[in-house]
This record gives structure tokens, sequence and C-alpha cells, in this order.
């Protein structure tokens, strides 16, 4: 995700954190300084940490039950409204993603009885809505928050986790692409829903959040419909195979003038004709800031390609850019010859023609 960046690894997967994250931190620390000095500053500050390491094990707990399925999360990314765990893929089966979309939410069950067992504290949710002053207590919060987050993520509309159990239960009788059509707009009345009372109420986080839930529904019915589509097309039918490639011997200063010459944004590098790498235009700007115009593009390509055979579905096309660093998916015959790539953009097209 862009403007995010690592600060470790856990249980296989990368820790980010995006950077609009440290504007919730200023904005807690703001509030709670002007309310109470540098102390409460320094208390609050430690809360808005501890709120979110339990939002990572929130996280993680879909990780974790999404490995048993064979679902890798590469990487999870602390926002200011919540965090992110990126699957490589949805589970399909119904029982599968009830199960990963319930996990989370249980976390955050464990975390507030764990706390109010050790720590006797008011059940209501009030806390909630006072995060920022010292004197609703360290732990009475972070138990009534994790509550609210359980309750919070069970609304049964995407991008919820709520959404998730109801388009699964939808998909036991329907589609799983009506299905998730009908999560989706459950999704977009949430959002308005949100957003009036952020409006009204003069909350400019809950019409933060109000946004994020449109967008991120919009993006799963979209996703969802792409997948359909692509069930019934090949690698074959996007790849591009008109394309100018550049051998390992060429030079950035090559590749450049290449660039000018051609509308490609990406040059696959061929070698006896199998693809050893790919190398993208932001490499080919980057080297020339630098002045390495004599460099060999093999110094500047990416090796870590994904790879898939022309016949492959273009489902199996788009799991393979969902993990992949590289601009494009080389394709292949059964002799391991590179025939052609495609990129997101190309399947885009692909998509707006067969009229979607």
């Amino acid at each position: 995700m862009t403007w995010s960046f690592p600060i470790g690894r856990l249980l296989g997967s990368e820790i980010r954190v995006h950077a609009t994250f440290f504007l919730l931190l200023v904005w807690i620390g703001a509030a709670a300084w002007i309310e109470g000095g540098a102390a409460a500053a320094a208390v609050n500050v430690a809360f808005i940490l501890a709120l979110f390491a339990c939002v990572v094990a929130h996280e993680f707990g879909h990780a974790l039950v999404a490995r048993r399925y064979g679902i890798t999360t590469p990487d999870i990314t602390l926002l200011p409204i919540g965090g992110l765990a990126r699957l490589d893929r949805m589970p399909e089966n119904p029982r599968h993603e009830i199960a990963v979309a319930l996990a989370g939410p249980a976390v955050n069950v464990v975390i507030w009885l764990a706390l109010i067992a050790v720590f006797p504290t008011s059940l209501a949710l009030e806390p909630v809505l006072d995060l920022e002053n010292p004197a609703a207590g360290f732990f009475g919060r972070l138990a009534a928050v994790n509550l609210f987050l359980a309750v919070f993520n069970l609304i049964p509309a995407f991008p919820m986790d709520g959404g998730r159990v109801f388009r699964a239960l939808l998909s036991m009788f329907m589609g799983r692409t009506r299905a998730t059509e009908i999560a989706a707009r459950a999704g977009h009345v949430v959002a308005f829903v949100f957003a009036f009372i952020g409006l009204t109420g003069g909350n400019p986080l809950l019409i933060l959040i109000a946004v994020f839930v449109f967008v991120a529904a919009s993006a799963e019915n979209a996703d969802v419909l792409m997948r359909e589509t692509a069930r019934s097309l090949t690698a074959r039918s996007a790849m591009i195979t008109s394309f100018e490639a550049l051998g390992p011997g060429d030079t950035i200063s090559a590749a450049a003038n290449s660039l000018i010459r051609t509308t490609q944004h990406e040059f696959p590098v061929v070698e006896d004709g199998a693809l050893i790498g790919f190398l993208s235009r932001q490499a080919i700007f980057s080297a020339l800031n630098d002045g390495a115009t004599g460099r060999k593009v093999t110094e500047a390509m990416d090796e870590d390609i994904s790879r898939v055979n022309l016949h492959a579905p273009l489902s199996e096309v788009l799991d393979a850019m969902a993990g992949a660093t590289a601009p494009a998916v080389a394709v292949e015959d059964g002799s391991g010859a590179f025939l052609g790539y495609i990129t997101r953009e190309n399947i885009g097209e692909v998509m707006v023609v067969r009229g979607r």
C-alpha cells in the first residue's frame, strides 16, 4: 500500500504502518495535552499504541485461520481507521469464509474478557466516545474499545467482517456474484448512514470511515465481478504479444530510447527466448536520475516474476498479480518459452471489452 512502511515481521506476515497513522497519534496526543498536560498526552499515546496492538491481534485472527485453508497473508497494514490484512486470496467456500471472518472479532472478545477479568471495570461502551479523555481509565477504555470493535465488525455489510459472513450465508443459496452485490449494497447503505451521522454530529473520523466503507464495498463488488468474468477466459485472451524486448547486454540508455520510441511502460528482458526479468519505466527514470545511463538493464530489472501457462485461466493470472512486485505476469508455453505478458491495465481493458 502506498505511503506505508514495514516495521517488522510476525508469524510470517510483514507488519506495515501507514504514514497517516501518525496523524491519529498527534490528534489524540494534542487533545490530551490541552486537557491535562504532557502526562495525559503520554498516557493517551500509549493507549492508542495498545489499541492498535489489539487491532494487529484482530488481523492475525483472520490470518491464522486463513492459513488453515492454505491462504497466506503477505502483510498487515495499520491505518488511522484500523488494520488491513492482505490475504493472497479470499476463501470461496462459504464455511471457510465465515470462519476466517469471525476469527477477528473473536480475538477482540477474548481480549475484552481478559481485561475485565484482570482489571474489573464497567461493561458499558461509553469510554469509546471519550477516547481522548485520560480520566476515563486506561484499561476501561481498552476493554470497551475491544468490545466495540467486535460489535462494529459484525455489521452485516462490506467491508466489515459481518459483511463477509453475510455474503457467505447468501452464497449458500445464490451465486457468489449476486451475494457479493447484495452485501456491497448493504455496505453503501451503512456508509451513507455513517456519513450522515458524522456530518450532523461534527465527527470527521466517522466521515472518513464512511468514505472507506463505500470505496471498499465497491472495490469488493468489482473484484468479484472481474473474477467471475475471468473464469471463462484464459491468459491467451489478455496477453500482450506485440512488444519490444530488451537483451541482457542492453544499457539503461538503450532502454530509455525504447521508452521514447514505444508506448510500453515495462520492457521484458529476454535471453535465448526465455524471460529473465522486467524493466519498468520507473526503474529507467530512477537510473537516469542517478546518471547511470551505462548500467546494464539486468542491474535494474525486477526478477521476481510470476509466470503462467498460455492456457491458464485468467483468474490464475489475477491471483499471481495479487502477490507480485513485478509490473507484469509472464505467459509461457509448456517448454518455458516466453510468449507475452499481462499487465493490470490490459486486464482492465479486457474486462471493458467483455462488457464489465
